[in-house]
């Protein structure tokens, strides 16, 4: 594709761009909406394809590709009144929009796709989960890390409510962190090798030859620590207790 728009450039509108910028290949055009004004600003200025437009309805006109990536509750007001051509391709990237929704709001014939993509597609290695599978879509998602289609709606919520336990991850790292400094570790000590210990684990879940499963058990000696922790804390109730959370955070979403 030669031209891609993003309306709305906040976290993840940013790191597409610089997925898409940020590599030795060809870039194509992008061309920004006003919304996010410094960030978009700051892009434009790095990168030389990159584009800041004086309103959105400019964005969708020189873009063949039109990511749609505001907040769910700001959509009305960014996207009223814009006219978008059945020629463009429209991605939603907003959480818990669906396309139906989408498509009254635009009222257009265009292809309507939503994605997930998460902030590693700025790195490149983040796979994004897109419904329906559209062959220029999937292509961009793809350069950004790798396209994963799925067959429903249904099923992309699925994905959805998976990627709304991310910052529990991360929590739980400064959990450990802090456990360590609570017992004597220096605190930049504590976090860089925690930090340490579970990039190793990012590394191996590249090997996709072993299944999740396979790999917890590889990483465990009997009766050794890494068993004791799991059996004594994320034993049933907390096993449970997280699988309520997602059912009930599926429920909202769809």
């Amino acid at each position: 594709m030669r031209s891609v728009g993003v309306i709305g450039v906040g976290e993840i509108g940013r790191a597409v761009v610089e997925g898409l910028c940020g590599g030795n290949d060809e870039s194509p055009e992008v061309f920004l909406s006003p919304r996010g004004a410094r960030t978009a600003a700051e892009l434009a200025e790095r990168y030389e394809g990159v584009r800041v437009c004086a309103d959105n309805q400019r964005v969708v006109d020189r873009s063949e590709v039109v990511i749609v990536a505001v907040r769910r509750q700001d959509r009305q007001e960014a996207l009223a009144g814009l006219r978008v051509d059945d020629d463009r391709i429209v991605v939603n990237v907003m959480a818990g929009v669906g396309n139906d929704d989408l498509r009254r709001t635009l009222d257009t014939g265009a292809p309507l796709v939503r994605a997930i993509p998460l902030p590693a597609v700025r790195e490149r290695r983040s796979v994004t989960v897109v419904y329906p599978s559209h062959p220029e879509v999937d292509s961009l998602f793809e350069r950004l890390g790798g396209a994963l289609p799925v067959a429903d709606e249904e099923a992309f919520n699925v994905c959805s409510a998976l990627t709304g336990t991310l910052t529990t991850h991360y929590a739980y790292l400064a959990t450990l962190a802090s456990w360590a400094t609570d017992h004597g570790i220096g605190a930049e000590d504590a976090d860089r090798y925690v930090r340490g210990l579970f990039r190793g684990v990012g590394r191996s879940l590249g090997d996709e030859t072993r299944s999740l499963e396979r790999l917890a058990a590889d990483h465990e000696t009997p009766n050794g620590n890494n068993e004791r922790i799991r059996t004594t804390w994320f034993g049933p109730a907390n096993s449970e207790a997280l699988t309520r959370a997602l059912d009930a955070l599926l429920a909202d979403l769809g």
